[in-house]
């Protein structure tokens, strides 16, 4: 009879994903309007053709989301066991990203508590997200997988399709990157990363 093995799983590394289709409309408008700010003068690069917007999260159309964005991430770090009653949240980046053909970006990740994506057009052939693993010594130590196709263990990056409408979050110090835009119509998500400030007299959610 074979030893029981009891097993305890830590440093997890959880993504969120919530569908949020009510705030599609805003977003949609807002961006199209500031990429086409962007156009006017910027000339789309042959090897990364992609256009970055400036920071949007001070356009007025853009408040509930920009709230829901910050207490979204309130409430994932307070779940994640960390003391929010002490910090209050502020946004460091909200800009929106429009991915050409052939466009991606390379696994990096943000100096910020919280990151994330929120999908607006997401063509067949899109841009697809990937994650990471975060543990270097792990990657380098990797054995080869069995089912590369399956997340295991084993597996040291994960695929994630974008849908329109949809946000994903993420803990900042867990790497990603886009494969590139395998389609003739461009991928657009606004990105965002959500910073805090130490505050424990005046925190709140926001």
């Amino acid at each position: 009879m074979s030893d029981a093995i009891n097993a305890w799983h830590y440093f997890t590394s959880p993504v969120y994903k919530f569908d949020k289709p009510e705030f599609l409309k805003d977003a949609t408008k807002v961006c199209t309007e500031k990429l086409a700010e962007v156009k006017k003068t910027t000339k789309l690069d042959d090897i990364y053709p992609l256009y970055n917007t400036g920071a949007l999260h001070t356009d007025e159309r853009m408040h509930s989301l920009v709230d829901y964005i910050l207490k979204t991430s309130w409430n994932i770090l307070n779940d994640q066991g960390y003391n929010m009653d002490v910090y209050r949240m502020e946004m460091y980046d909200f800009w929106c990203q429009e991915h050409h053909y052939r466009s991606g970006h390379e696994k990096h990740f943000h100096n910020s508590v919280i990151s994330g994506f929120y999908f607006i057009d997401t063509p067949p052939d899109g841009c697809k997200l990937i994650i990471h693993e975060p543990r270097s010594t792990k990657e380098f130590v990797s054995l080869i997988e069995r089912d590369p196709s399956q997340a295991t263990y084993a597996s040291n990056m994960i695929n994630f399709i974008p849908e329109s409408g949809t946000f994903m979050f993420a803990n900042s110090w867990l790497p990603h990157s886009f494969t590139r835009n395998l389609s003739k119509k461009p991928f657009r998500m606004i990105h965002f990363n959500v910073g805090v400030v130490y505050s424990p007299l005046t925190a709140t959610v926001i």
